[in-house]
Protein backbone atom coordinates (compact mmCIF):
# COMPACT_ATOMS: atom_id res chain seq x y z
CA UNK A 1 0.00 0.00 0.00
CA UNK A 2 1.42 3.40 -1.00
CA UNK A 3 0.61 6.50 1.04
CA UNK A 4 1.42 10.15 0.41
CA UNK A 5 3.57 11.70 3.14
CA UNK A 6 4.45 15.36 3.60
CA UNK A 7 7.02 16.88 5.91
CA UNK A 8 9.41 19.81 5.91
CA UNK A 9 13.04 19.66 4.70
CA UNK A 10 14.15 20.93 8.13
CA UNK A 11 16.59 18.74 10.08
CA UNK A 12 14.12 17.74 12.77
CA UNK A 13 11.73 16.23 10.21
CA UNK A 14 14.36 14.58 8.02
CA UNK A 15 15.91 13.14 11.20
CA UNK A 16 12.55 11.67 12.22
CA UNK A 17 11.55 10.23 8.85
CA UNK A 18 14.90 9.04 7.47
CA UNK A 19 14.61 5.44 8.72
CA UNK A 20 10.99 5.19 7.62
CA UNK A 21 11.31 6.35 4.03
CA UNK A 22 14.67 4.65 3.43
CA UNK A 23 13.50 1.27 4.76
CA UNK A 24 15.98 1.16 7.61
CA UNK A 25 13.07 -0.26 9.57
CA UNK A 26 10.43 -2.78 8.48
CA UNK A 27 7.61 -0.68 7.04
CA UNK A 28 5.16 -3.60 7.28
CA UNK A 29 4.12 -3.44 3.64
CA UNK A 30 3.70 0.34 3.41
CA UNK A 31 5.40 2.51 0.78
CA UNK A 32 5.56 6.29 0.87
CA UNK A 33 5.45 9.00 -1.78
CA UNK A 34 7.20 11.90 -0.09
CA UNK A 35 6.60 15.64 -0.49
CA UNK A 36 9.01 18.17 1.04
CA UNK A 37 7.41 21.56 1.76
CA UNK A 38 7.58 24.40 4.26
CA UNK A 39 5.04 24.10 7.05
CA UNK A 40 2.51 26.61 5.68
CA UNK A 41 2.49 24.83 2.30
CA UNK A 42 1.85 21.57 4.15
CA UNK A 43 -0.95 23.28 6.07
CA UNK A 44 -2.57 24.37 2.82
CA UNK A 45 -2.19 20.91 1.25
CA UNK A 46 -3.90 19.43 4.30
CA UNK A 47 -6.78 21.92 3.97
CA UNK A 48 -7.23 20.56 0.45
CA UNK A 49 -6.97 16.95 1.69
CA UNK A 50 -4.06 16.18 -0.64
CA UNK A 51 -1.94 14.08 1.73
CA UNK A 52 -2.54 10.84 3.62
CA UNK A 53 0.00 11.71 6.30
CA UNK A 54 1.52 15.11 6.94
CA UNK A 55 3.35 17.40 9.31
CA UNK A 56 0.94 20.11 10.38
CA UNK A 57 1.01 23.20 12.57
CA UNK A 58 -1.15 22.66 15.64
CA UNK A 59 -2.93 25.92 14.84
CA UNK A 60 -3.91 24.59 11.41
CA UNK A 61 -4.85 21.19 12.82
CA UNK A 62 -7.55 22.84 14.94
CA UNK A 63 -9.47 23.49 11.71
CA UNK A 64 -9.04 19.94 10.38
CA UNK A 65 -9.79 17.58 13.25
CA UNK A 66 -12.73 16.09 11.36
CA UNK A 67 -10.49 15.24 8.40
CA UNK A 68 -7.23 14.25 10.13
CA UNK A 69 -6.34 12.52 13.40
CA UNK A 70 -3.21 13.31 15.41
CA UNK A 71 -0.60 10.60 15.78
CA UNK A 72 1.09 9.98 19.10
CA UNK A 73 4.53 9.91 17.45
CA UNK A 74 6.47 12.51 15.48
CA UNK A 75 5.38 15.74 17.19
CA UNK A 76 7.51 18.80 17.90
CA UNK A 77 6.85 20.00 21.45
CA UNK A 78 9.25 21.26 24.02
CA UNK A 79 10.62 23.94 26.28
CA UNK A 80 12.78 26.72 24.85
CA UNK A 81 11.76 25.87 21.29
CA UNK A 82 9.26 28.57 20.46
CA UNK A 83 9.14 31.08 17.63
CA UNK A 84 10.84 34.43 18.13
CA UNK A 85 10.12 38.01 17.18
CA UNK A 86 13.22 39.79 15.84
CA UNK A 87 14.14 43.23 14.53
CA UNK A 88 17.17 45.26 13.46
CA UNK A 89 16.39 48.39 15.50
CA UNK A 90 15.56 48.91 19.18
CA UNK A 91 13.79 45.75 20.48
CA UNK A 92 12.49 47.47 23.63
CA UNK A 93 10.85 50.23 21.61
CA UNK A 94 9.24 47.76 19.21
CA UNK A 95 8.03 45.56 22.07
CA UNK A 96 6.16 48.55 23.53
CA UNK A 97 4.76 49.46 20.13
CA UNK A 98 3.46 45.92 19.68
CA UNK A 99 1.66 46.23 23.01
CA UNK A 100 0.17 49.69 22.49
CA UNK A 101 -0.12 50.30 18.75
CA UNK A 102 0.55 46.93 17.17
CA UNK A 103 -1.27 47.73 13.94
CA UNK A 104 1.46 50.26 13.10
CA UNK A 105 4.18 47.59 13.14
CA UNK A 106 4.70 45.59 9.95
CA UNK A 107 5.32 41.95 10.84
CA UNK A 108 6.57 39.19 8.56
CA UNK A 109 5.00 35.87 9.55
CA UNK A 110 5.65 32.31 8.25
CA UNK A 111 1.96 31.66 7.58
CA UNK A 112 -1.52 32.49 8.86
CA UNK A 113 -2.15 29.02 10.26
CA UNK A 114 1.25 28.42 11.85
CA UNK A 115 1.41 27.92 15.60
CA UNK A 116 3.89 30.81 15.58
CA UNK A 117 1.19 33.19 14.35
CA UNK A 118 -1.23 31.81 16.94
CA UNK A 119 1.25 32.60 19.74
CA UNK A 120 1.83 36.06 18.30
CA UNK A 121 -1.91 36.68 18.51
CA UNK A 122 -1.96 35.61 22.16
CA UNK A 123 1.00 37.74 23.19
CA UNK A 124 0.20 40.83 21.09
CA UNK A 125 -3.48 40.85 20.06
CA UNK A 126 -3.12 44.35 18.58
CA UNK A 127 -0.38 43.17 16.18
CA UNK A 128 -2.55 42.80 13.08
CA UNK A 129 -0.38 44.28 10.32
CA UNK A 130 1.00 40.98 9.03
CA UNK A 131 2.59 39.86 5.79
CA UNK A 132 2.89 36.14 4.99
CA UNK A 133 6.37 35.09 3.82
CA UNK A 134 8.24 31.82 3.40
CA UNK A 135 9.95 31.28 6.76
CA UNK A 136 13.45 31.34 5.22
CA UNK A 137 12.84 34.81 3.70
CA UNK A 138 11.83 36.57 6.92
CA UNK A 139 15.31 37.55 8.16
CA UNK A 140 16.15 39.23 4.86
CA UNK A 141 12.76 41.00 4.85
CA UNK A 142 13.67 42.56 8.21
CA UNK A 143 17.17 43.48 7.05
CA UNK A 144 15.90 45.18 3.88
CA UNK A 145 13.12 47.05 5.67
CA UNK A 146 10.31 45.20 3.94
CA UNK A 147 8.92 44.54 7.42
CA UNK A 148 9.70 46.04 10.82
CA UNK A 149 9.58 42.78 12.75
CA UNK A 150 10.09 39.15 11.78
CA UNK A 151 8.44 36.10 13.32
CA UNK A 152 11.06 33.37 12.89
CA UNK A 153 10.89 29.61 13.30
CA UNK A 154 13.08 26.57 12.69
CA UNK A 155 16.81 27.01 12.17
CA UNK A 156 16.54 30.80 12.00
CA UNK A 157 16.71 30.72 15.81
CA UNK A 158 20.40 29.96 15.33
CA UNK A 159 21.21 32.42 12.54
CA UNK A 160 19.46 35.73 13.21
CA UNK A 161 22.17 37.09 15.55
CA UNK A 162 24.87 36.41 12.96
CA UNK A 163 23.04 38.84 10.69
CA UNK A 164 22.95 41.60 13.29
CA UNK A 165 19.31 41.08 14.19
CA UNK A 166 17.97 41.36 17.74
CA UNK A 167 15.39 39.42 19.77
CA UNK A 168 12.23 41.23 20.83
CA UNK A 169 10.64 38.25 22.57
CA UNK A 170 10.77 34.46 22.56
CA UNK A 171 7.13 33.44 22.23
CA UNK A 172 7.95 29.97 23.49
CA UNK A 173 9.17 31.50 26.77
CA UNK A 174 5.98 33.57 26.86
CA UNK A 175 3.82 30.45 26.54
CA UNK A 176 5.84 28.52 29.13
CA UNK A 177 5.57 31.32 31.69
CA UNK A 178 1.84 31.66 31.08
CA UNK A 179 1.03 27.94 31.26
CA UNK A 180 3.95 25.93 32.66
CA UNK A 181 3.52 23.56 29.71
CA UNK A 182 5.68 22.63 26.74
CA UNK A 183 4.81 24.54 23.58
CA UNK A 184 3.13 22.40 20.90
CA UNK A 185 4.50 23.50 17.51
CA UNK A 186 3.72 20.82 14.97
CA UNK A 187 2.36 17.31 14.88
CA UNK A 188 1.96 14.43 12.44
CA UNK A 189 -1.59 13.74 11.34
CA UNK A 190 -3.18 10.96 9.31
CA UNK A 191 -6.27 11.07 7.12
CA UNK A 192 -9.29 9.65 8.93
CA UNK A 193 -10.47 8.01 5.68
CA UNK A 194 -7.70 5.42 6.03
CA UNK A 195 -8.63 2.22 7.88
CA UNK A 196 -7.94 2.45 11.59
CA UNK A 197 -5.41 -0.37 11.44
CA UNK A 198 -3.45 1.59 8.82
CA UNK A 199 -3.54 4.73 10.97
CA UNK A 200 -2.23 2.74 13.93
CA UNK A 201 0.44 1.11 11.78
CA UNK A 202 1.66 4.51 10.58
CA UNK A 203 1.91 5.68 14.18
CA UNK A 204 3.86 2.58 15.13
CA UNK A 205 6.27 2.98 12.20
CA UNK A 206 6.96 6.66 12.88
CA UNK A 207 7.74 5.84 16.48
CA UNK A 208 10.16 3.12 15.32
CA UNK A 209 11.75 5.58 12.90
CA UNK A 210 12.33 8.13 15.69
CA UNK A 211 13.73 5.44 17.98
CA UNK A 212 16.07 4.26 15.20
CA UNK A 213 17.33 7.82 14.75
CA UNK A 214 17.92 8.28 18.47
CA UNK A 215 19.83 5.00 18.62
CA UNK A 216 22.10 6.05 15.71
CA UNK A 217 21.89 9.87 15.36
CA UNK A 218 24.34 10.06 12.45
CA UNK A 219 22.61 7.32 10.41
CA UNK A 220 20.69 9.87 8.35
CA UNK A 221 23.39 12.53 8.16
CA UNK A 222 23.68 12.68 4.38
CA UNK A 223 19.91 12.76 3.92
CA UNK A 224 19.52 15.48 6.55
CA UNK A 225 22.37 17.51 5.07
CA UNK A 226 20.94 17.26 1.55
CA UNK A 227 17.86 19.21 2.64
CA UNK A 228 19.41 21.53 5.22
CA UNK A 229 19.99 24.72 3.18
CA UNK A 230 23.80 24.68 3.53
CA UNK A 231 23.55 24.46 7.31
CA UNK A 232 26.63 23.36 9.20
CA UNK A 233 26.50 19.95 10.86
CA UNK A 234 26.70 21.64 14.25
CA UNK A 235 23.65 23.80 13.54
CA UNK A 236 21.76 20.84 12.07
CA UNK A 237 22.15 18.83 15.24
CA UNK A 238 21.38 21.82 17.47
CA UNK A 239 18.15 22.10 15.51
CA UNK A 240 17.44 18.38 15.97
CA UNK A 241 18.25 18.48 19.69
CA UNK A 242 15.86 21.38 20.13
CA UNK A 243 12.83 19.94 18.34
CA UNK A 244 13.14 16.15 18.60
CA UNK A 245 12.70 14.77 22.10
CA UNK A 246 10.59 12.42 24.22
CA UNK A 247 7.40 13.97 22.86
CA UNK A 248 8.50 12.95 19.35
CA UNK A 249 8.54 9.31 20.42
CA UNK A 250 5.25 9.52 22.30
CA UNK A 251 3.18 12.50 23.40
CA UNK A 252 2.30 10.92 26.71
CA UNK A 253 0.12 12.57 29.34
CA UNK A 254 2.19 15.78 29.45
CA UNK A 255 2.21 16.24 25.69
CA UNK A 256 -1.52 15.67 25.35
CA UNK A 257 -2.18 18.07 28.21
CA UNK A 258 -0.14 20.79 26.47
CA UNK A 259 -2.01 20.29 23.18
CA UNK A 260 -5.42 20.34 24.84
CA UNK A 261 -4.44 23.50 26.73
CA UNK A 262 -3.34 25.16 23.48
CA UNK A 263 -6.70 24.40 21.90
CA UNK A 264 -8.70 25.39 24.98
CA UNK A 265 -6.85 28.72 25.17
CA UNK A 266 -7.38 29.37 21.47
CA UNK A 267 -11.11 28.61 21.76
CA UNK A 268 -11.47 30.98 24.72
CA UNK A 269 -9.76 33.75 22.71
CA UNK A 270 -11.94 33.07 19.67
CA UNK A 271 -8.89 32.20 17.56
CA UNK A 272 -10.12 28.74 16.51
CA UNK A 273 -13.56 27.14 16.21
CA UNK A 274 -15.07 24.73 18.70
CA UNK A 275 -13.53 21.26 18.45
CA UNK A 276 -15.86 18.31 18.80
CA UNK A 277 -14.77 14.71 19.24
CA UNK A 278 -11.44 12.98 19.84
CA UNK A 279 -8.43 14.56 18.15
CA UNK A 280 -6.00 11.65 18.61
CA UNK A 281 -5.74 8.41 16.65
CA UNK A 282 -7.56 5.67 18.54
CA UNK A 283 -5.21 3.13 20.16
Amino acid sequence: MKLTLGFSPCPNDTFIFDALIHHKIDTEGLEFEVFYDDVETLNQKAFRGELDITKLSYHAFAYMVNQYALLDAGSALGFGVGPMLICKCDPDELREKLKTSGADVRIGIPGKYTTANFLLGLAFPQATNKQELVFSEIEDAVLTGKVDVGLIIHENRFTYQNKGLKKIIDLGDYWEKETGCAIPLGGIVVNRNLPLEVQQKVNRLIRKSVEFAFADPKSGLEFIRSHAQEMSEEVMYKHIDLYVNKYSVELGIEGRKAINLLFDTAKEKGIIPEINGEIFVAT
